[in-house]
């Protein structure tokens, strides 16, 4: 129920984040439960089928996030996910009418009766989208500040997809794609009251592809309560963890090109090595993964926890995407020794030797990833200064207090 003197915010999400067990699900959770703390939260969502299959899923969820929140309405499915003529039809009006494929894909009546509903029970006075994708539904939304949040630079991670999609008669329609998206974040972007970022870098790019647009970066968090080094955990010799789900793009080049261009190179000179991939894989896609030698992929877990205790070392080889990777926070929660790239650790308060080894290159990444099996201090150096810049940077407190001021500050100028 809503509490006097409180604020209140209506948040609309593109996923339902409940169960929080991928990233962007466990980042809106823990938004929030962070705003929450301030404000009388009502949450709008969609449901998608890949993470409440089914209608009881769905309830139990909604049941699951009222213990958290103000008020949670019921979650709306995606009708493309359920109904193939209509996925059909969401790309050729797309292409008809030169808007993204996003803006029909989450056109809805049952979200739309949602919607007014909450907003028949509640005034908010302030707005958050949690994806630009839901910025069509500000047609019906009332005129209060609004700020959105951008879990990457989507038109930028399109483009990167077009260059890596398996059928490349495919490619075309991805970057036309990338060119709708980049059309409507340089006009939407500089219209909402703030864009919420998740990094410094991210916050440039926008700004410079949608000048007059407001960032503030507010990064990823952890729960460094529930993500702690597990001391009495035995490390598996030659044991590396990849967390991710595969249907996500970056996540899924990320593993190809870790098995395609690494991984052989790692076995010859480790051969007690293993890999675990950790989240969901298309039945192809696991099937293709496992041909590779000592690669099991595990599919969802409910608790990542005990595989990356498990593990001697971490990976995220990717190669593609913006934000900050929860992946690497959860790592350095619980004290674990990372090699990335680049891209991967981009955003993040990452130190090359002294909380994780950063390598591009196939050969320096292998490299990497060997002296860390073999190298018991290095090993020990990292994990502690893992642990450090999680508890110091990352604790999700500190994240969810940078949010509130934000958001305080546009009460105050509204």
């Amino acid at each position: 129920m809503p509490q006097a003197d409180r604020p209140s915010l209506l948040f609309l999400a593109q996923s339902l984040p409940y169960p929080p067990h991928s990233g962007v699900a466990s980042r809106t959770f823990n938004v929030l439960k962070q705003l929450q703390k301030e404000f009388d939260v009502s949450l709008v969502a969609f449901s998608r089928r890949d993470h409440q299959g089914s209608e009881r899923d769905r309830a139990s969820a909604q049941q699951s996030l009222q213990q958290y929140l103000t008020m949670v309405a019921h979650p709306c499915v995606i009708p493309s996910e359920h109904n193939l003529t209509r996925r059909v039809w969401d790309h050729v009006r797309s292409i008809t009418s030169r808007r993204p494929y996003t803006d029909f894909e989450y056109d809805s009546e049952e979200f739309r009766k949602a919607l007014l509903g909450v907003l028949g029970r509640t005034d908010p006075v302030l707005i958050h989208l949690d994806s630009l994708d839901l910025h069509s539904w500000r047609s019906v939304l009332p005129d209060r500040p609004t700020g959105c949040t951008h879990h990457s630079i989507e038109s930028e991670l399109l483009r990167l997809q077009a260059g890596q999609v398996r059928l490349p008669i495919l490619a075309p329609y991805v970057r036309y794609q990338a060119n709708l998206v980049e059309r409507v974040e340089r006009s939407v972007c500089p219209e909402v009251a703030i864009n919420v970022m998740m990094s410094n870098l991210d916050a440039r790019r926008l700004e410079s592809l949608a000048p007059g647009s407001r960032t503030v970066v507010i990064p990823n968090g952890v729960d460094v309560d529930f993500f702690t080094p597990h001391e009495n955990a035995e490390q598996l010799p030659g044991r590396l963890v990849f967390v991710g789900p595969t249907y996500s793009f970056p996540n899924r080049d990320a593993v190809d090109h870790l098995l395609d261009d690494i991984w052989l190179a790692i076995l010859a000179r480790q051969p007690e090595a293993s890999l675990h991939l950790v989240g969901r894989n298309a039945p192809l896609d696991r099937a293709r993964f496992e041909r590779a030698p000592a690669v099991t992929c595990l599919g969802y877990v409910p608790d990542v926890r005990p595989h990356l205790a498990a593990a001697t070392c971490c990976v995220v080889p990717i190669r593609a995407g913006g934000g900050t990777r929860l992946k690497i926070l959860d790592a350095w929660a619980m004290g674990k020794a990372i090699v990335s790239t680049t891209i991967g650790c981009e955003g993040l308060d990452a130190r090359h030797g002294e909380n994780i080894l950063i390598a591009d290159d196939p050969s320096a990444f292998g490299e990497a990833v060997v002296e860390v099996l073999r190298n018991q201090r290095l090993r020990d150096s990292l994990q502690v200064n893992a642990r450090s810049t999680a508890v110091e940077t990352y604790a999700w407190n500190s994240v969810g207090a940078r949010l509130r001021a934000a958001y305080r500050g546009l009460l105050r100028t509204s």
